[in-house]
């Protein structure tokens, strides 16, 4: 399941039996989500705003998150630049290490919380949790889509145009 409080106690409520897993997927992307706000956090403090594109701290923001052997020699250099300037230094304890940073200290009360849901990945074959979040995935495109529709019959006709709904009826030669 996905890291956010909210699924753990629905999950809990609607299949009290069922056993709660947090796969890597998510681990690694709560672990990303403090990454950045440590970026953006010292964005706020050394320039008194949000990054904009013309800042080296903005523009690497996705570089940060790579892992070093898929990052190209110009993408190590940037990530080399950022992480070497002093100003920086919340940001290079948080990239390579966990301490002496509030976002990392909530990760870490965050994982130690969900520890059991971590560790049962390793005992449960079959867990992922994929086709939930292709399903979530498909819903937030069609929610994007429709909006700005008001009518409920016309939200629910662009949605089936989009998920497929009508291609029978439009197209019977794909039967």
């Amino acid at each position: 399941m996905d890291a956010f409080a909210g699924y753990k106690r629905a999950a809990a409520r609607q299949a009290p039996r069922a056993a709660e897993v947090l796969d890597p997927f998510h681990v690694v992307q709560l672990a990303g989500q403090k990454l950045t706000k440590v970026r953006c956090r010292l964005r706020r403090e050394t320039a008194g705003r949000r990054g904009t594109r013309s800042d080296s701290l903005y523009r690497c923001g996705r570089i940060l998150l790579k892992t070093e052997s898929p990052r190209t020699d110009r993408q190590r250099e940037k990530a080399d630049e950022i992480l070497a300037d002093p100003a920086n230094g919340p940001l290079r304890l948080a990239h390579g290490a966990c301490k002496g940073c509030p976002e990392l200290s909530v990760l870490g009360r965050t994982m130690k919380k969900r520890m059991r849901d971590i560790l049962a990945f390793f005992d449960w074959d079959n867990n992922a949790n994929g086709p939930t979040e292709a399903i979530n995935g498909r819903l937030e495109t069609l929610r994007g889509i429709a909006l700005g529709f008001t009518n409920l019959g016309n939200y629910v006709t662009r949605s089936l145009l989009h998920a497929g709904g009508f291609r029978q009826a439009i197209q019977p030669h794909l039967r």
